[in-house]
């Protein structure tokens, strides 16, 4: 029932951004728009993405109308930042300080932005369907749907233990809520936008697992099937001459949680609190490349051949932005040891669509 969903999902998707893209071909001037010269703000890597002006001139729309009381008429910006596999703005998997999509400073909604990705490793595979919609220009919301393969877990679980745990796949539902603290460049000052978040995740599978294994999971510390992570995201862009006057987004952030790899094998009942961060360089305006990392915790301790510590996570992401809605990722990650093997040579594909 799941997979048809998930399925129809795609499809769904597939028809709308290929509908959609069709209307609009033409790129968004990225680097006039991501300029040290102008205020930024946090809600894209620079205050004015989502404006007409060029930099510096934000003040001066009112004088393109007829009359100076004239609003200026909103202008979408580029599609970025992309979405986490989890849901929310960011690369694939660490999060930036800037939010998704955000509309008109003055009204309520800003506009959704929807994504699928598809990550392949050597052993494992994961699928992610996500969603967000910025409110007020300071409030992200985000849904994600991951869907991930175990691979071979369940057959070495049973010929370690003659137990079959009767699937070879869990599911994680992340809702994710994110608030921007501080905007970019506020006070007149070179500060980094900086966003607070809370991500409430819930595992189905997981507990199946472990009630066929006997409680197996327990005793390594396994808890619960959902989780709480807390994340403080800083990011700031610059445009500088040794950046060649194109921009460079530097973001970290820290991250507390009790989750096991992600949550994709539950939660456990100790805290503890990481490093993330990202660098992202856009060398033209339709192409951006990425390096992330992100620092894992041992949630458990070990079961020889099956359940082994965790490494610390590498991506490497390049995106084509298509236009000022569509962008294309593709990436590779070294992800360590995931369970039972160790997934250093992953591939993935994200589709991002801004309405």
């Amino acid at each position: 029932m799941r997979t048809r969903f998930l399925a129809a999902v795609i499809v769904w998707s597939a028809l709308a951004v290929s509908s959609q893209a069709a209307e609009e071909v033409d790129t968004f001037p990225v680097v006039s728009v991501l300029s040290s010269d102008t205020p930024a703000a946090a809600s894209q890597p620079a205050e004015n993405c989502h404006e007409a002006s060029a930099p510096g001139q934000k003040d001066s729309l009112a004088t393109l109308g007829e009359t100076a009381q004239e609003k200026p008429q909103f202008v979408k910006g580029p599609p970025l930042p992309f979405h986490t596999i989890e849901g929310y703005g960011g690369g694939a998997i660490t999060p930036m300080a800037y939010l998704v999509n955000p509309g008109p400073k003055d009204e309520i909604f800003g506009y959704p932005a929807i994504a699928f990705s598809n990550v392949i490793a050597g052993q494992k595979n994961l699928q992610a369907f996500t969603y967000t919609e910025t409110l007020l220009d300071r409030i992200e919301l985000g849904f994600g749907l991951d869907r991930f393969g175990i691979g071979t877990l369940g057959s070495d679980i049973q010929k370690a233990t003659k137990v079959d745990i009767g699937r070879n796949d869990v599911y994680l539902y992340n809702f994710n809520i994110r608030g921007l603290l501080l905007e970019e460049n506020s006070f007149g000052l070179p500060l980094p936008a900086i966003t607070a978040g809370a991500h409430f995740k819930v595992n189905d599978g997981i507990a199946d697992i472990n009630r066929r294994l006997g409680g197996a999971l327990s005793g390594i510390g396994y808890e619960d099937s959902w989780g709480i992570d807390y994340t403080l995201t800083a990011s700031k862009t610059l445009v500088e001459p040794w950046t060649f006057q194109r921009p460079l987004i530097l973001t970290a952030g820290g991250r507390n949680s009790e989750a096991a790899n992600l949550g994709f094998l539950g939660f456990g009942g100790k805290r503890h609190t990481t490093f993330e961060g990202s660098v992202a360089y856009l060398p033209t305006d339709w192409l951006l490349v990425a390096y992330e990392f992100r620092q894992k915790a041992n949630e458990y301790s070990e079961i020889p051949g099956l359940v082994k510590g965790e490494d610390n996570w590498h991506a490497i992401d390049v995106s084509w932005i298509i236009n000022k809605r569509l962008t294309l990722v593709a990436g590779w990650g070294a992800f360590g040891t995931l369970a039972n093997t160790t997934e250093n040579g992953a591939w993935w594909l994200q589709l991002k669509y801004e309405f």
